[in-house]
């Protein structure tokens, strides 16, 4: 199955505008843009095609050609990162099997998140979108329960049926637990990762959706899908020992800096 990558972004973020020209520097002290880190994590996974970044601004363009990223230039009017996949697929010549959305948010996302993303949908014929989950630890947890007590909208959690069916995707901390974790202690909680892989079928409907009630209050745009009642498939993936966050606020820099000092990662 030929696999395509895109990585949506956009300067004109609501909560932090610029973000994928935001430098993150690395345990060696070396500093990278958002993007670059975004598109090296997509060049490390095995087994795609082609990787391309998608935006609708020429300082993202600029600074992702100027590294050797492949661009493909979207209308300002894409409400998301899935719409910016669709439209896309429709520019680029080729025939993919699938299509991975890495939002270009989400730079430590470790290769083996996508290929075992990719395996799962392939594995489910019936299935026609998919996402990671990753069981969070007490640390993760904590993290994401005092962006909220902050009044910081920060990450995405996801709840799922026996069948690995989303149930539903939140910018609150879901299920409610109430109890108190260790560092290291495994919760029942678990972090929804920004990556998505479509079939191509499934991508061009979403295009001709319009957002629903759900999504516009979530700002998720993974709801139009099961507002629609198109399943979407969980794919749990491991931490293998990494650490896992996506930057939404300018408080994440030192966060995920942070991170990639103890991971050793440059």
């Amino acid at each position: 199955m030929s696999v395509l990558i895109v990585i949506p972004a956009r300067y004109a973020s609501t909560r932090y505008p610029g973000k994928p020209l935001v430098t993150l520097r690395g345990a060696s002290g070396a500093a990278k843009s958002l993007i670059r880190r975004s598109w090296d994590a997509a060049c490390d996974v095995a087994g795609i095609e082609k990787v391309v970044i998608a935006t609708d601004d020429t300082r993202i363009a600029d600074a992702s050609q100027a590294f050797g990223a492949e661009v493909v230039m979207t209308s300002a009017t894409c409400q998301n990162g899935t719409e910016r996949c669709a439209e896309t697929l429709k520019k680029l010549e080729g025939d993919f099997d699938l299509v991975v959305n890495l939002q270009g948010d989400a730079p430590l996302t470790p290769a083996w998140f996508i290929e075992d993303l990719v395996q799962g949908l392939r594995n489910n014929p019936n299935a026609d979108v998919a996402t990671p989950v990753l069981r969070t630890e007490g640390r993760a947890l904590n993290g994401l329960l005092q962006d909220r007590k902050e009044g910081r909208v920060g990450g995405t959690t996801a709840v799922f049926g026996a069948d690995y069916n989303a149930l539903y995707f939140s910018k609150e901390v879901i299920p409610y637990t109430g109890q108190d974790f260790a560092d290291h202690d495994e919760t029942p909680v678990f972090h929804h990762v920004g990556v998505y892989a479509y079939r191509p079928k499934a991508l061009a409907a979403y295009a001709q959706w319009g957002a629903g009630p759900l999504e516009q209050l979530e700002g998720l745009e993974q709801l139009r899908f099961l507002e629609r009642g198109v399943p979407m498939l969980c794919v749990e993936v491991a931490a293998k020992g990494r650490q896992f966050w996506e930057l939404n606020n300018p408080e994440d820099v030192p966060r995920i800096e942070a991170m990639l000092a103890e991971m050793g990662q440059d």
